[in-house]
């Protein structure tokens, strides 16, 4: 009995969290329209912590990525104003998370500074420069064009529901196809192979030749560029852009990957198990909005979540 709860107690939890917002909010919670609203919420973090994923499976982490996705929105925004088309500025923007990538996974790879120090580094780097471009301020209005703002707006169309047509949005269409690319690499490729390698014994994946360095120095580059996309998804999506925009993606995306190894039978990260993860937030907090639960009480219920999730799958790991 113990050990099947240790199993499959994450999987359980999730069953026992969305029964409950379907018991107690039976007209809202579980119309069509409400669950794909989550879908579109939970976007810009699932793209995030997708892409997280790729350097969680070596042992590493990139504190960075919150403060790239308010970067790669503003250097949009700001290009927006000054008359560059969308797909310029858009690309523009992309290209500033990549550079960003490129320096963190230099920085860890070839100079050897730990993640946790060159992602913090960066973090501020990132965040200030937002603060500098943009001069401090939010940019909305006319200066965000009707091709880019709209893109969040418009979908994929399902059909009608009482009359009203479904949609399923763009956002998640962005999500789910990054999603899917990250499984690929992941799981599918010798590439992802190696990764895993690296994330089990660094110094062993090292003596059988594959190249850690090169391996870890894409890695971050690919997690970086995750993180412009959703910035880029962001501003879409409230047709304005600000320096501290992406604020809270980091945290959480650490938090979903971690909540979905917990539904790993080997504890690894595993792209559709961060999925998992990431729903669970985004029914968590929609649920808990539907119910006019205060957000810091919210943010209080996350984080017991994951510390209790967490925990399980340590306590699962270490009686192996």
């Amino acid at each position: 009995m113990t050990a099947t709860l240790r199993r499959y107690g994450g999987v359980l939890a999730m069953l026992a969290i969305f029964a409950f917002f379907a018991l107690n909010l039976p007209e809202t919670f579980l119309t069509a329209r409400n669950l794909i609203n989550i879908t579109q919420q939970v976007s810009m973090l699932a793209v995030v912590a997708a892409t997280m994923t790729v350097v969680m499976v070596m042992g590493d982490f990139d504190l960075s990525v919150g403060a790239m996705a308010s970067l790669a929105g503003v250097v949009a925004a700001v290009l927006f104003v000054q008359g560059w088309p969308v797909p310029m500025a858009v690309a523009a923007a992309l290209a500033v998370g990549l550079i960003g990538g490129l320096i963190n996974g230099f920085m860890v790879s070839f100079v050897g500074i730990l993640p946790f120090v060159a992602t913090l580094a960066t973090l501020t780097i990132f965040s200030g420069a937002a603060f500098i471009i943009s001069d401090g301020r939010t940019i909305f209005g006319r200066d965000i064009p009707e091709a880019f703002s709209g893109f969040a707006r418009n979908g994929l169309a399902l059909g009608e529901v009482d009359g009203r047509l479904l949609v399923l949005p763009n956002l998640t269409l962005v999500a789910l196809a990054v999603v899917a690319s990250v499984w690929v690499v992941l799981e599918q490729t010798s590439y992802g192979r190696r990764l895993y390698a690296i994330g089990g014994n660094r110094e062993a994946a090292r003596l059988a030749g594959i190249p850690v360095t090169t391996l870890r120095f894409s890695a971050f580059a690919f997690t970086a560029l995750g993180a412009a996309l959703a910035g880029l998804m962001t501003a879409s999506r409230v047709a304005s852009a600000n320096p501290t925009q992406g604020d809270g993606l980091m945290l959480t995306a650490i938090a979903a990957v971690f909540l979905g190894m917990t539904l790993t039978r080997d504890g690894q990260p595993r792209v559709l198990a961060t999925l998992a993860g990431v729903l669970v937030l985004g029914v968590l907090d929609n649920g808990l909005t539907q119910m006019r639960v205060d957000s810091y009480v919210r943010e209080v219920m996350v984080g017991l979540i994951i510390l209790t999730s967490v925990g399980v799958s340590a306590l699962s790991q270490r009686r192996r």
